[in-house]
C-alpha cells in the first residue's frame, strides 16, 4: 500500500522543479521539467524523456468530459496508436486530495485497469505543482512536446466541446493532427484551442 508519505515526497520534488520554473508555458517555447511520481512510486520527469515525442493528459475520473473519451475507449485507443509508434503518453492527475474527486492509489490503479489505461505511466500531481507549472485548466487538457523538448501544441483534445460520446466520430481531434505532424517532420497547423472540460480541482 502506498501511503500519504509517497505523496508529501512528490509535492515536494514537484515544487522544487516548479519554483525553478517559468510562470507559464508557450507555444514555441521549450516545455518547462518536472518530476512526478506514478502510482507504483517510480519517478519519471520530462527531461528523461528529452529525444521523443511527449503528450500530458490531464485527468480526473469522476468528471463527465474524461468520462466521455474513456468510456468510449477513445483516450485509450490514442494512447495505445502513439506510444506504439514510439510516443510517450504521461496522464496527469493534479486533484486536491481534499476533493470528493480525489482517488487514493488503490482506487486509481483500479479504475486505470478497468478502463485498460495504455498511456506510459499516469502521474500523481496532488498538490497541482505540474498542473500550474504548465497552466492546466480542464480536464482533459492537452500538451504536446516536441523530441526537442519544445511544446508544440496545447488546448482542447478536440473541436467538440461536449460530454456526448457521439461527438466524437465527428470531431476535428487536434492532438492526432499534431502527433501525426510531428511524426512526419512538418509543421502543426494548429497548435493551440482552448482546453475545455471540468475545472481541475486544485
Amino acid at each position: 500500500m502506498i501511503s500519504r508519505t509517497l505523496y508529501a515526497a512528490a509535492a515536494l520534488a514537484a515544487l522544487a522543479y516548479a519554483a525553478a520554473a517559468p510562470a507559464a508555458v508557450e507555444i514555441g517555447r521549450a516545455a518547462p521539467d518536472f518530476k512526478a511520481q506514478d502510482l507504483s512510486g517510480a519517478q519519471h520527469s520530462l527531461q528523461e524523456y528529452r529525444g521523443k515525442l511527449v503528450v500530458l493528459e490531464w485527468n480526473n475520473p469522476g468528471c463527465p468530459f474524461v468520462q466521455k473519451h474513456y468510456d468510449s475507449g477513445n483516450m485509450q485507443n490514442l494512447q495505445k496508436e502513439f506510444t506504439q509508434k514510439g510516443v510517450v503518453w504521461l496522464t496527469v492527475n493534479s486533484t486536491n486530495p481534499h476533493s470528493g474527486d480525489f482517488r487514493t492509489p488503490e482506487s486509481q490503479r483500479s479504475w486505470n485497469l478497468e478502463k485498460h489505461l495504455a498511456s506510459t505511466a499516469y502521474l500523481e500531481d496532488p498538490n497541482g505543482a505540474v498542473g500550474r507549472l504548465y497552466g492546466a485548466k480542464t480536464t482533459p487538457h492537452m500538451f504536446v512536446i516536441d523530441r526537442n523538448g519544445v511544446l508544440v501544441y496545447a488546448g482542447g483534445i478536440d473541436d467538440k466541446r461536449s460530454t456526448d460520446a457521439a461527438d466524437i466520430a465527428g470531431a476535428k481531434n487536434y492532438v492526432v493532427a499534431a502527433l501525426n505532424s510531428a511524426l512526419a517532420g512538418q509543421p502543426i497547423t494548429t497548435a493551440s484551442a482552448p482546453p475545455y472540460g471540468c475545472s481541475v480541482k486544485y
